[in-house]
């Protein structure tokens, strides 16, 4: 039998005959425009679906390198030019779908699932992208490819993720964070994994303006690791295929996912739309993309039928990580919501905090993030467009744990701008049996 090549490189947004290798150094194309990996779908083609969908089961989360990884159990859509040696994997990927049974049921759904992304390696799904990124560093390094330091502009998950791999590869990583912004457990990571952190006294807007600079001239050394490098989409992408993996290869109706940069919008279409077109699928799912109302440009520009767009100066959220205001990936994110009759919906700080402490008392623990998507999913539901029937999937992009100080200040009555609705705070006693078993009566009768 005839061994199939698989080949995948960067192309131009606007002119597809425009090509470079994937272990070039390149962000844009010649028009300034973003780049994104195309693979050789007439090779892929040559597997049958059932035949894909067999090898996928066959590996996951088995120990064969590296394809027990939930990303490089799918290397040939994902990044097939890098050689084995050169994957740096932390076996990311493969988490778990959690059935809100009891969050479902309370919100007026039968068939909600909760994706959970953040259990992973550095806690958030950043590590489906970087472990992509890194390993094409590694194999361009090996091929001689002079690069000093791996760098980007971080709101925290980003920053973990990159030091992360970066520390496991022996490549240096450098860190923009914006100076007080982003949460201890964040910060601590990149500091623990060695990497240079820079804390600038600005947003994220402002470090992602000072990362670019820096990583412009390739001959600097210093290479890119923001999600505007499309290498980041194609780990990413693998979250949208894996979800319908765990479903026995059955598309749920709706999914719905935290915006910010927007990148995870692009990547979780384009993966679905690869299965789609491969065959592996025969419906897409609708997508919603749930945006902080205090940072939520496409959520304006979603109102206009996005005929209009206009970056803001994205304010204070306890949503941290998705406090963007001029997000990178905002075209490729719009022309995915088109494709697959997309929603945009907002939450306030009120239902962001509500929402993710509701869920927590059905046994979820959410990060802000993943509590802007449950609030959209409410308001969805109550407006009737989300139907009881209806299979949904949120999308939990980190770990509760990371924000712990979301989460006390919640319980403690001093989240800005909440007043929130599910504070559940310890109760100080004495060391009295007849004060313990007051509390315990008037608590459960």
């Amino acid at each position: 039998m005839t061994m199939t090549t698989y080949r995948a490189w960067f192309a131009a947004q606007d002119d597809p005959e425009e090509r470079y290798p994937l272990t070039e150094i390149v962000y844009y194309s010649r028009s300034g425009g973003l780049l994104e990996v195309q693979h050789d779908m007439n090779a892929l083609a040559q597997r049958s679906p059932e035949e894909w969908k067999k090898l996928f089961d066959d590996r996951w989360m088995r120990t064969t390198w590296p394809y027990g990884s939930g990303v490089w159990g799918k290397k040939e859509w994902v990044c097939p030019i890098v050689s084995d040696d050169n994957v740096v994997s932390m076996f990311e990927g493969g988490t778990n779908l959690f059935w809100a049974e009891r969050f479902g049921r309370e919100i007026g759904l039968e068939d909600l699932w909760i994706k959970m992304c953040g259990n992973s390696h550095t806690g958030s799904f950043k590590d489906l992208g970087m472990t992509v990124l890194v390993s094409v560093v590694k194999q361009m390094i090996s091929e001689g490819k002079p690069i000093r330091a791996i760098a980007c502009a971080s709101t925290g998950d980003t920053s973990a993720a990159l030091a992360a791999y970066g520390a496991a590869a022996g490549i240096p990583t450098i860190v923009f964070l914006p100076k007080g912004k982003v949460s201890i457990a964040q910060l601590v990571q990149p500091v623990a994994h060695g990497a240079l952190v820079l804390a600038l006294d600005t947003d994220f807007d402002g470090c992602m303006r000072i990362v670019r600079e820096i990583t412009a001239n390739p001959d600097n050394g210093i290479y890119l690791a923001n999600s505007l490098n499309s290498l980041r989409i194609e780990g990413q992408k693998t979250v949208g295929i894996e979800i319908v993996q765990q479903f026995d290869w059955e598309v749920p109706d709706w999914i719905i996912i935290p915006g910010g940069n927007l990148g995870n919008t692009f990547a979780l279409g384009k993966g679905l739309l690869m299965m789609y077109e491969l065959g592996l699928i025969d419906r897409l799912p609708r997508i919603v993309t749930a945006q902080a109302a205090n940072a939520n440009p496409l959520y304006r520009s979603y109102l206009t039928g996005f005929r209009e767009y206009a970056p803001i100066k994205a304010q204070p959220t306890a949503a941290s990580a998705i406090q963007i205001g001029d997000p990178v990936s905002i075209n490729r994110a719009i022309s995915i919501l088109q494709r697959f009759n997309g929603i945009v919906e907002q939450a306030t700080e009120q239902e962001l905090a509500d929402a993710a402490a509701r869920a927590d008392r059905t046994g979820a623990y959410a990060c802000p993030h993943t509590g802007v998507a449950l609030a959209a999913l409410i308001k969805l539901v109550e407006r009737g467009e989300i139907k009881r029937s209806d299979r949904v999937v949120v999308i939990s992009t980190a770990h509760g744990l990371k924000f712990s100080r979301f989460k006390v200040e919640y319980h403690e009555g001093t989240l800005r701008d909440v007043v929130g609705q599910y504070t559940n705070p310890p109760i100080e006693l004495p060391p009295d049996i007849d004060a313990v078993r007051r509390i315990i009566d008037q608590r459960f009768g």
